[in-house]
């Protein structure tokens, strides 16, 4: 298993090392008695030198080296998740614009609004991606990265979660959330680069228009797969809530969908465009992803470390304590 240390900088202490042996032995060399008569020294009945004498000196360099290793945080990978993986890259964007309130899915034999479903068909999406990098964006008047290209696909089923209608200035600016979704995909190196674009309405905002956005994405090799979500029949859209009950007040709305400016996107892009008016087709869309043509991707997770740490810094401050404790009894030197 790798080991490895999560501050190496610190291992730049370790210089200090070989000063203090210097000064060690340069203290050693000037600490000496003088006598007036060579008389009294002989007279001195001196043993043999003791070869533990350098102990205590012993005991602080180690001290000190143990405590720098401490400091740079050894640690060791004690579980290894290694995987080769055919991967491609793809960026959702998720149209959150009011009209996505619209409730004219059935899910789960309950009524729900166009986002619910979405979010639902994509939660699955997400979780059966192996080593494919997602991104996320989310537009209505303008466009923002929700999620940059990934593979912690826990992350990014967060972040959908957090998704919501109103989170940005209402508005329907498909050519913004193609921008920002190529924004994400231009430093790519797959081969297969794909925008999924969820949408329920037809571009009345934004500063780029969809046609000039989608030629920008064939000049890069990115495909997009716009999906029409709902229909331009009239749909249950809630006004309100009734102040006497509480409940809320739907009308029956017509939000139109404009099919032929996203199929000119996907036929300018070589992607596909697929109206999802009912919950089956929505799934059967990001089903067609895996027919797509996959590029060489290496991915190595080292998903568990073992600080190995404590122990040096245990084995730092021991020989510290030696080193003092030596010094002061058994080794304890007159000034």
């Amino acid at each position: 298993m790798e080991f490895s240390f999560q501050n190496p900088i610190f291992l730049l202490l370790l210089a200090i090392a070989p000063l203090y042996l210097y000064l060690y032995l340069r203290r050693r060399r000037e600490t000496a008695v003088r006598f007036s008569s060579i008389r009294v020294p002989k007279e001195i009945s001196a043993g043999p030198a003791s070869p533990f004498r350098h102990s205590p000196a012993a005991f602080r360099f180690l001290s000190l080296a143990f405590l720098v290793l401490a400091l740079a945080r050894p640690r060791q990978g004690i579980r290894e998740t290694r995987y080769t993986a055919e991967g491609i890259d793809i960026v959702i964007a998720i149209d959150v614009s009011t009209s996505m309130w619209a409730e004219d899915f059935t899910w789960e034999g309950q009524r729900r609004d166009r986002l619910e479903v979405a979010k639902e068909v994509i939660i699955p999406f997400i979780q059966q991606r192996r080593g494919d990098r997602i991104g996320m964006v989310v537009f209505a008047g303008r466009a923002y990265t929700q999620s940059p290209l990934t593979t912690d696909y826990g992350l990014l089923l967060d972040l959908l979660d957090r998704v919501e209608i109103g989170m940005v200035v209402d508005g329907t600016a498909i050519g913004s959330g193609i921008v920002t979704s190529l924004n994400r995909l231009r430093d790519s190196e797959a081969e297969s680069r794909v925008i999924i674009l969820l949408t329920d309405g037809e571009n009345n905002t934004g500063r780029v228009d969809p046609q000039t956005a989608a030629r920008m994405a064939a000049a890069l090799g990115v495909r997009v797969y716009p999906v029409g979500i709902g229909s331009n029949d009239p749909v249950p859209y809630p006004v309100g809530r009734d102040p006497r009950t509480g409940r809320t007040v739907y009308r029956n709305l017509i939000i139109p969908l404009n099919d032929r400016e996203l199929e000119d996107i996907a036929r300018t892009t070589g992607g596909e465009y697929l109206r999802a008016d009912e919950t089956g087709i929505l799934e059967e869309i990001f089903a067609r992803i895996d027919e797509l043509e996959t590029s060489p991707a290496e991915a190595v997770i080292y998903t568990e470390y073992r600080e190995i740490f404590p122990a040096f810094l245990g084995a730092g401050l021991f020989a510290l304590l030696a080193g003092a404790v030596l010094s002061r009894t058994r080794f304890r030197r007159l000034p």
